[in-house]
């Protein structure tokens, strides 16, 4: 059994999983990490499942040792930190590999495995990322917006009348309300901005039935109006950390592998860019 464990700038997120999926997960507070409690939350959770593997994505440097230490007390195995060096089952071709958020190698490993190359995982979290797996397999960037609840917070925050609103599916274009007219505006306008930054990238990478698969809070919500969308997959993070610890085991003394995934245009690269 395998104890995964994304930790976000807020939530985090852990999974138990085995050899072929992700079979529980529950969410809690960073704070938790930060405080040190995180064996406390994670020892119901594990129960009396034997850990054999554990693997981390953290985008909070400050909880990555806590996190570490944790996930160790739990398995026979020294957990895995994904990064460049870690990384397994995507090249890399990045400017300065260090500065990639955890995470978001972790979405490249999942998209590349389930979807091929070129793909690309939108992010639906309190900043919206774009992470673009190359025709030949390999995480070059992507891109970074406002999230949807970070720029309504921001209208409330910095204007004396706009009131804060609840994210959901508006029922009307034209709003009859000040709420209605704010939602109109976020969850339309927003799907505006997704729709035109995954037209670009089918252009750039000439890839015209690129795969897009979205993940976070709001994924379900914006993917039903948006059918550029081909998947909503809320673990994908904690998949990528599932494959990755597959791809660090040694299978009877040659080099391991994941069947199942689909064919690719190219063989993916391992090239990566020095530091500058």
């Amino acid at each position: 059994m395998m104890l995964l464990l994304d930790v976000g700038n807020t939530h985090s997120h852990a999974a138990l999983a085995d050899e072929h999926r992700i079979l529980k997960t529950r969410d809690f507070k960073t704070a938790d990490v930060l405080d040190g409690h995180l064996p406390e939350q994670l020892r119901p959770f594990v129960g009396k499942h034997p850990i054999h593997s554990a693997a981390l994505a953290s985008v909070v440097p400050n909880a990555s040792s806590h996190a570490l230490a944790a996930l160790h007390r739990f398995s026979t195995q020294p957990p895995i930190q994904i990064s460049p060096k870690t990384l397994r089952g995507v090249g890399l071709d990045y400017p300065k590999p260090k500065t990639i958020g955890q995470d978001r190698l972790a979405n490249a490993v999942a998209a590349h495995h389930h979807f091929g190359a070129p793909s690309v995982v939108v992010d639906f979290g309190t900043a919206v990322t774009f992470d673009v797996v190359s025709a030949s397999g390999a995480y070059v960037g992507g891109i970074i917006a406002p999230g949807l609840a970070a720029m309504t917070d921001y209208l409330h925050e910095k204007t004396a009348l706009l009131p804060r609103i609840r994210i959901r599916e508006p029922r009307h274009i034209i709003g009859r309300t000040t709420r209605e007219a704010m939602l109109t505006g976020a969850v339309h306008g927003y799907r505006g901005l997704v729709r035109q930054l995954i037209i670009e990238l089918r252009t750039e990478l000439r890839s015209p039935a690129l795969p897009v698969i979205a993940t976070g809070g709001y994924a379900s919500l914006l993917a039903s109006g948006l059918p550029e969308i081909t998947a909503v997959r809320p673990n994908i993070t904690l998949e990528g950390l599932r494959l990755l610890v597959l791809l660090h085991r040694p299978l009877d003394g040659h080099p391991p592998s994941i069947a199942g995934a689909p064919p690719s245009r190219r063989r993916p690269t391992t090239r990566s860019r020095a530091p500058e």
